[in-house]
């Protein structure tokens, strides 16, 4: 059984929060990040990349960059940015976009149950990835950005949240996206106790978005562990922020492919090739996939639908995946794509840029283009029980937790 346990949460006073939350960090290059800053500066992007405060030849891993980090988060407390909740409490965290809504239960989960695999994952981790965060959260002594957790819907939690939710809002504004963020806090002991009971319950909780944040908080706390041998388990730093999601309310949205060339072939040698596998259509508008195991393709200014033969579907939850069965059967054997994650030659495109996207990027610098259908909640749930990875940007979710809303510190 997981540990969800209530929190005291340094988060933004009401009439500021709208300034403050931000798009996670790494959804920025430093120049966005740095032109982000410069429009809005109280956003707490300048915080999650304070390399935002200094000259482009400091470099954005530079040790002073986490030391300003830290001073800025510090003076944004001293100065009432931010406010401290003097008791530990859940919160509620609605996201809306466009008119659909999901709702989460914002607490600390804890190391130990990923270090058990109570909280599972889905994805490997890339060690220089995690070293940026690692640093950022241990000079900041603050979980900044929570982890996206998805569990397995539970009525009892259901039914306080929908309660809850119909009083007034702690926090409610609308981003420049359209993305509606509201927020609630649960006040009631009883109803603190009845989600925290409700949690024993469930048999794990599952990273929707957010491995490498997630691994790098999980190794801060094993960090501070070895620091302080008499440590008891109680310790702020033996747990990391999260928004926990039922998976009945979440959205998964494509994560598409483009390609730079037709690794030597000629149209006409890649059409035949492909053939092998998929039946090919031709289509006069753009393909957004409607059922699993078809795709779009974007080629030469037209736009074909790929269904894949019967005999290269799998009922394995990784094999049988859509990801997989282009990576399988088109992107590796055809285009040359072994490893999508280092090969050079393809760039992902995450649905929310839509279609669209996929043309331009074609008119501009790429061949070919493939539009996704959608990896489902329940797919993404078969593959971490079986104690499986999906293959590299199989999910794309939206919206976007902001970060900065809240925040939890580590002692």
């Amino acid at each position: 059984m997981p540990i969800v346990r209530p929190f005291k949460a340094i988060r933004p006073a009401e009439d500021v929060v709208s300034r403050v939350a931000a798009l996670p960090y790494d959804v920025y290059n430093r120049k966005e990040a740095c032109e982000v800053v410069a429009k809005e500066p109280m956003s707490f992007l300048a915080i999650d990349r304070a390399e935002t405060q200094f000259s482009a030849d400091v470099s954005t891993y530079a040790p002073e960059v986490y030391d300003k980090a830290r001073q800025m988060l510090d003076e944004a407390i001293e100065k009432g940015v931010f406010v401290t909740d003097e008791k530990a409490f859940y919160y509620i965290y609605e996201l809306t976009m466009n008119g659909k809504s999901q709702t989460g239960i914002v607490a600390c989960s804890s190391i130990d149950d990923y270090q058990n695999n109570i909280i599972k994952k889905h994805e490997n981790t890339r060690e220089e990835k995690e070293q940026d965060r690692i640093r950022h959260v241990d000079t900041t002594n603050a979980h900044t950005g929570p982890i996206f957790l998805a569990y397995r819907a539970v009525d009892v939690i259901n039914e306080v949240v929908d309660r809850v939710k119909t009083e007034k809002a702690l926090y409610d504004f609308t981003c420049d996206d359209g993305v509606r963020h509201a927020v609630w806090v649960i006040k009631n002991d009883e109803d603190v106790a009845t989600i925290g009971e409700a949690f024993k319950a469930v048999p794990c909780t599952y990273i929707a978005d957010g491995h490498h944040r997630c691994a790098s908080a999980v190794k801060v706390g094993l960090k501070r562990r070895a620091e302080n041998p008499d440590y008891t388990g109680e310790e702020e730093f033996n747990f990391f922020l999260s928004v926990l999601f039922p998976d009945e309310q979440l959205y998964i949205m494509p994560y598409n492919r483009t390609v730079k060339d037709l690794n030597g072939y000629s149209k006409e040698e890649f059409m035949a090739k492909i053939g092998e596998h998929f039946t090919i259509e031709t289509r006069e508008a753009a393909v957004e996939p409607e059922t699993k195991g078809t795709f779009g393709m974007y080629l030469d200014k037209q736009w074909y639908l790929l269904t894949a033969k019967p005999e290269i579907l799998s009922d394995d939850p990784v094999q049988g995946l859509d990801v997989s069965v282009l990576q399988d059967n088109l992107l590796a054997p055809i285009l040359g794509i072994g490893d999508p994650r280092t090969d050079s030659r393809i760039d992902f495109i995450g649905g929310i840029r839509g279609v669209g996207e996929l043309e331009r990027r074609v008119a501009e610098d790429m061949t070919v283009a493939f539009s996704m259908y959608a990896t489902s909640i329940q797919e993404l749930l078969d593959v971490a029980d079986a104690g499986l990875l999906m293959p590299p940007k199989s999910t794309w979710f939206e919206p976007k937790l902001r970060s900065g809303i809240f925040i939890h510190r580590l002692s």
